[in-house]
């Protein structure tokens, strides 16, 4: 019944989300999701499409995904559950333009993701950031354990959490590579499939698709429903979200 209900309200909501597309709903999230789980090129999607019948150029799936895959994020975002009181958190670099950037992220000791955020730089003005939208906008209990690496604008960013109110007035920060290690490898199951050459063209692309490329691992991990949680199930999941029958099915 809750889950019904869930489903008929995205419905209602998502009427407008596919409105003047020339392709029918499932086939753009099919594309959408496609770009976000697998390590496929926008032209090996076109490809892919031309073997079953659909022209379009790879240009327009480019579209579909700058469109899409921040909705994925921002409806999934509303299954995640409160996580456990010890977090680690890291930021890696992603390539823009031909320069690094830096990519901020959390994830509880369990490996359950927290929240991203992708950045210019990589100071004390970013980690405040990153903590201010990570204690905000998730369903987080205040965390008692943080684990970061070396980084020197990590304790002033955690104090300043703490006297925003954001967080509890001790919180433990330690630092250790080896505890460090979970989230680095979550790293790379997230930047597996981002472009390789050259990195992506603007910052606002980036942005929107690695908001996509971090829902998309939201849900292969799962949140936390009964029973197994196969890809069919995920993509029950998102056809539940923009309301129509079917994805990714022949």
């Amino acid at each position: 019944m809750i889950l019904t209900a869930i489903a008929d309200k995205l419905k209602r909501q998502s009427k407008d989300d596919f409105k003047g597309r020339q392709f029918e709903a499932h086939l753009i999230i099919q594309a959408v999701s496609w770009y976000l789980r697998y390590p496929l090129s926008y032209r090996d999607l076109e490809e892919m499409f031309l073997e079953r019948g659909f022209e379009v150029d790879h240009s327009t799936i480019n579209r579909w995904v700058l469109a899409y895959a921040p909705l994925i994020e921002k409806r999934l975002r509303r299954f995640q559950k409160p996580h456990c009181g010890s977090v680690r958190i890291d930021e890696t670099y992603v390539k823009i333009r031909g320069k690094w950037r830096y990519l901020y992220r959390a994830i509880d000791k369990h490996g359950n993701s927290i929240d991203f955020l992708l950045t210019a730089k990589r100071d004390l003005d970013a980690a405040k950031r990153f903590f201010r939208k990570m204690l905000r906008s998730t369903p987080l209990l205040s965390p008692g354990k943080i684990g970061t690496d070396g980084a020197g604008t990590f304790p002033p960013a955690i104090q300043g959490s703490v006297d925003e109110g954001l967080l509890a007035s001790d919180p433990l920060h330690y630092v250790t590579k080896h505890l460090q290690q979970g989230i680095e490898s979550d790293h790379f199951r997230l930047k597996k499939n981002m472009p390789k050459v050259g990195g992506f063209r603007s910052f606002n692309s980036a942005r929107k698709t690695i908001a996509g490329f971090e829902a998309m691992l939201w849900l292969k991990k799962g949140f936390d429903f009964a029973g197994q949680w196969s890809v069919r199930d995920q993509n029950d999941l998102l056809a539940v979200l923009f309301g129509i029958e079917k994805v990714n099915e022949a």
